[in-house]
C-alpha cells in the first residue's frame, strides 16, 4: 500500500500502529523516530520497525505516509523538524485527540504538495510505551479523519482505506464537531476519573483508612482510566479547554440536581435518572463499542 511509512513517537498508539502495519503488509518499510535512543534501540529489537533514530528529518525522508504520534504540545517542534524533509505527494497524519488548534498549526508549516489529513483513532489502554502496544488495538474502533483544506480527495480515500485495513471503522468530520463530541465521550470521563481517584487519595490521607483495600469495581475501573498518560491528558485539556469547561459546567449542574434528590430522599427522581442512564450501556453494546464482559482493551 505504501513503500515507506514513518511513525514519529512509538508509544502505545505508535507502536500498535507499527505492529498492525507489519501484520497487514501495508508497507515495504516502516521506520520510526523517538527522542530516546533507548526507545529507538528497543523498537528495532522488538521488530516493531525496520529502523529508528532520534534524527526525525532523516527518518521522514522519502516516506509516503508520516504519522505524528507524540503529545499535542510537541507538534510545533516536530513539524518544524520535518517540514523540509517531507516528500512531495506524501500524506501527513497524526493520532491526536484534539483538532481545532493543531490542524491550522500544521497546515501553515507543511509544503503545498503534502496532504495533511488529521486522524484520531479512538482506541487505547491505560498502558504506555512500545512494549504495551499490540496489533489488534484498532480492531472495530472508530477512527475519525479531519482533512485540512489542502488535502487531496484521493489521499483522503487512501488514508481511509489504510485505517480500515488496520481494523478501524472510519468517519470524517470537521475539527469543531470532533472536539465537541470527544469532550463529551472521552475528555470529561477522564477528568472525572482523575478527580474521583484524587478525592479517594485525599480521604485516605485525611481519615488514615485503607480505602484502597476495600475498593469495589467502580473505584477500580476509575483507577484504570486515571492511570492514563498524564502528559497526553494534560495537553488534551489545555488544547480543548473551551469544550471541556462547558462540559464541566453541565456535569456540575447535573451533580447538584442529584445531590438535591438524595438530600430530599426523592426516590422517584433517583430511580428515573438511574433507569435512564442504564440504557446508555445497552446502546454502547448495540453499537459494538464494547462487549458484555469488557477487558478494557487489555491483551
Amino acid at each position: 500500500m505504501f513503500k515507506k511509512i514513518c511513525i514519529i513517537g512509538c508509544g502505545l498508539i505508535g507502536s500498535s500502529l507499527a505492529r498492525a502495519i507489519k501484520e497487514n503488509n501495508l508497507s515495504n518499510k516502516i521506520v520510526s523516530s523517538n527522542r530516546s535512543n533507548v526507545v529507538n534501540k528497543k523498537v528495532v529489537e522488538l521488530n516493531i520497525v525496520d529502523d529508528s533514530s532520534s534524527d526525525t528529518a532523516k527518518m521522514v525522508k522519502d516516506s509516503d505516509l508520516i504519522v505524528i504520534a507524540t503529545p499535542l504540545s510537541s507538534y510545533k517542534v516536530v513539524i518544524l523538524k520535518i517540514k523540509n524533509s517531507l516528500k512531495n505527494g506524501s500524506i501527513l497524519t497524526d493520532v491526536g485527540s484534539v483538532k481545532s488548534k493543531v490542524i491550522p498549526l500544521v497546515q501553515k508549516n507543511v509544503p503545498k504538495g503534502v496532504s495533511w489529513i488529521s486522524s484520531h483513532p479512538i482506541a487505547g489502554t491505560e498502558e504506555s510505551g512500545p512494549e504495551s502496544g499490540f496489533s489488534k488495538l484498532f480492531k472495530n474502533r472508530w477512527c475519525i479523519l479531519t482533512p485540512s483544506s489542502q488535502a487531496k480527495d484521493t489521499d483522503v480515500k487512501l488514508l481511509e482505506t489504510f485505517w480500515k485495513k488496520v481494523g478501524s471503522k472510519v468517519d470524517i468530520m470537521n475539527a469543531k464537531q470532533h472536539d465537541y463530541i470527544l469532550s463529551i465521550t472521552s475528555h470529561i470521563p477522564h477528568l472525572m476519573a482523575y478527580n474521583i481517584v484524587n478525592t479517594t487519595l485525599k480521604i485516605k490521607k485525611k481519615k488514615e483508612q485503607d480505602v484502597i483495600k476495600y475498593s469495589a469495581g467502580g473505584l477500580r475501573d476509575f483507577t484504570r482510566i486515571a492511570a492514563s498518560n498524564p502528559i497526553m491528558w494534560r495537553d488534551i485539556f489545555i488544547q480543548n479547554s473551551e469544550n471541556a469547561s462547558k462540559m464541566i459546567d453541565e456535569f456540575i449542574a447535573n451533580l447538584q440536581d442529584l445531590k438535591k434528590a438524595i438530600k430530599n430522599k426523592d426516590e422517584k427522581k433517583l430511580e428515573k435518572v438511574f433507569t435512564k442512564t442504564k440504557k446508555i450501556r445497552k446502546e454502547i453494546l448495540k453499537a459494538g463499542q464494547d462487549i458484555e464482559k469488557p477487558d478494557f482493551g487489555r491483551k
